[in-house]
């Protein structure tokens, strides 16, 4: 799908633990404003939603299966679908806008998301409007989560 990056986080372990790195500067040219950290229980699913303006950069800890989908007109995968599934390394997923996307948590355990958006929530201040478009609660929408 065009322009959507997905790999798993380069862990480095020893007896303490493992530590990954989320985002680099000299690896990738999104440049987070914020960031916010989800929890998403066994079987449940976030979405789907896509933003206008904003790209979304996932780190995926735990087992997800993510859905997408390419409402970009002007792109050359426009209305291509897309499911990936995580497993137990965490996992980066760039996602930029106009992609509606899902995720699902398929392990036994809490998830966790951290999202480093480009864009704040609702602007400065929180005064702006939301740059999402939800599919999850519209019957009439293409964009649905296979369960």
């Amino acid at each position: 799908m065009e322009g959507l990056v997905i790999r798993e986080l380069v862990i480095h372990e020893d007896r303490r633990g493992w530590l990954g790195e989320i985002i680099r500067q000299d690896e990738s040219e999104i440049r987070p404003v914020m960031s916010y950290i989800s929890m998403t229980r066994p079987g449940l699913v976030r979405g789907p939603h896509e933003h206008r303006e904003q790209t979304d950069y996932f780190c995926l800890i735990g087992r997800f299966r993510l859905y997408l989908w390419d409402n970009r007109k002007a792109s050359t995968t426009y209305l291509q679908k897309k499911t990936v599934d995580t497993g137990e390394t965490p996992t980066i997923a760039i996602i930029p806008p106009g992609i509606v996307h899902a995720y699902k948590n398929i392990g036994d355990t809490d998830a966790l998301v951290i999202n480093l958006p480009d864009r704040l929530y609702r602007g400065w201040g929180r005064t702006g409007d939301v740059d999402e478009i939800r599919h999850e609660d519209d019957p009439s929408s293409r964009f649905r989560v296979d369960e």
